[in-house]
């Protein structure tokens, strides 16, 4: 695949559940997106960046939308489903897999900033359509499948001062 040059057209597809999680459970952090949104661009242009949230009812909820829309993301917004049984679900791959489709015809790469290992057949997809496809996220997280698939991966784990809060 091409490698990095200024006049690239870049995606920045942000799985922010997936990014939370990691970043709680190994760092008890947040995830600071003007960082990612930065690293990922790479002084390269930027078509579109669109973080995945899920709407849980927490207070603080809605400032964090806010403040991702005031960085440069745009934000895909799900609320979560509650079951009969008390279970709960809320999750984006269908929708990350349309919009990172949609776009192939549009830019040359796209970031995809999760670890989760189901995106990995989209990884082959998009390279199969000629799109350079960089995975941003945390290695100790991060499917090892998905890594192999991408063209380049940025472990957020190497410098965890500048990507989280």
């Amino acid at each position: 695949m091409s490698e990095i040059h200024q006049n690239q057209r870049v995606a920045v597809l942000a799985d922010s559940q997936n990014l939370y999680h990691t970043a709680q459970s190994m760092y008890t952090r947040n995830i600071d997106y003007a960082a990612l949104l930065e690293e990922c661009v790479s002084d390269r242009e930027l078509t579109r960046a669109i973080a995945y949230v899920i709407r849980a009812d927490a207070p603080e909820e809605e400032s964090f939308f806010d403040a991702l829309v005031d960085i440069g993301f745009e934000t895909q917004i799900k609320d979560i489903k509650t079951f009969a049984d008390g279970s709960k679900k809320a999750d984006w791959d269908v929708g990350i897999c349309l919009d990172a489709i949609t776009l192939a015809n549009h830019v040359d790469t796209i970031v995809l900033c999760t670890g989760d290992g189901d995106f990995t057949r989209l990884c082959h997809h998009l390279k199969h359509e000629g799109v350079r496809i960089e995975v941003a996220c945390f290695a100790e997280s991060t499917a090892e499948e998905l890594v192999e698939a991408a063209d380049s991966f940025r472990d957020m784990s190497s410098d965890t001062d500048r990507f989280l809060l």
